[in-house]
């Protein structure tokens, strides 16, 4: 007779919301946490909602969810869910992380700035002095609450067109000299940063500048660090350039995983193991 596996029984739920969500790598991130940690009875999915959505759909949820992660278009909006906010979700303007409070309310809370902070960390940058942060958006954001976490002295922002005030108020609030170039100038920068975040996507920097201008040759060193947020389709054109100076890169995987690590400790009390998030994440992304 063939045995039957019986799967534990759904007692806990959590999910990622946002828009688009198909592509979302968390659901299998989160999900290796839980087979590591014998969380047998914890469920995560996956759910299409938009920023106006996000109210009732929170309002909709049974006691037995213990948390939500939220990517775009929902990091602004949750500060109309959330009935507390940490400081540091407060300071970069952007929630990613809502936890059920034992009162049944919402604790919203921002792990990408641990994401960058681990990430940059784990590449050997446990000090920086002055970065170059490609965006002025809700990620450039937290990649400076993360930068001043390491000592930054100096941030360089380099955009399209005009950087967000609130970027360069958070900026000056973190004690941070701020300077602002103009993206297809970004070179530039290099002889003073020794670290690159971008937080843009991949397409972004396309005809920006004439061919060859926007990363001359000479203008890398094989000292400089590159974070790219992006992670599908790696090494991005950016990572390439970086990569063929003899530059270090670090794909935004490692921050994906390292706040999802977060996000499993502030909705589980337990700290999972960051290499099998990591195994999980890769071995989805190799399939696609």
């Amino acid at each position: 007779m063939t045995a039957v596996t019986r799967q534990a029984p759904v007692t806990t739920q959590a999910a990622v919301l946002g828009s688009p969500i198909s592509h979302s790598l968390s659901p299998a991130l989160h999900r290796a946490a839980y087979r590591a940690l014998g969380l047998r009875g914890w469920s995560y999915e996956a759910h299409e909602v938009l920023a106006g959505e996000l109210a009732r759909f929170v309002r909709a949820l049974g006691p037995q969810w213990a948390g939500l992660s939220l990517t775009m278009p929902l990091k602004e909006a949750a500060f109309e869910v959330a009935d507390e906010v940490s400081d540091l979700a407060r300071d970069v303007g952007a929630i990613n992380t809502l936890v059920r409070r034992p009162d049944g309310g919402w604790n919203g809370d921002n792990t990408d700035v641990y994401g960058v902070t681990a990430a940059l960390r784990e590449a050997g940058r446990a000090q920086v002095g002055c970065a170059l942060v490609l965006g002025s958006g809700a990620t450039a954001r937290s990649a400076v609450a993360a930068l001043a976490r390491l000592g930054c002295a100096k941030v360089i922002f380099a955009v399209r067109s005009g950087a967000r005030q609130e970027t360069l108020d958070q900026a000056g609030r973190a004690g941070l000299a701020v300077e602002v170039v103009a993206l297809g100038r970004l070179a530039d920068s290099l002889a003073e940063a020794q670290v690159v975040v971008s937080t843009l996507p991949a397409e972004a920097l396309t005809g920006v500048a004439p061919s060859g201008t926007l990363l001359p040759v000479g203008s890398l060193r094989s000292d400089h660090l590159l974070l790219d947020v992006v992670y599908t389709g790696w090494p991005t054109p950016l990572a390439l350039a970086f990569q063929s100076a003899g530059a270090s890169t670090v794909s935004g995987l490692e921050m994906l995983v390292h706040q999802a690590a977060e996000q499993v400790h502030l909705m589980t009390g337990l700290r999972p193991p960051v290499d099998q998030m990591r195994a999980a994440g890769l071995a989805v992304m190799g399939s696609r």
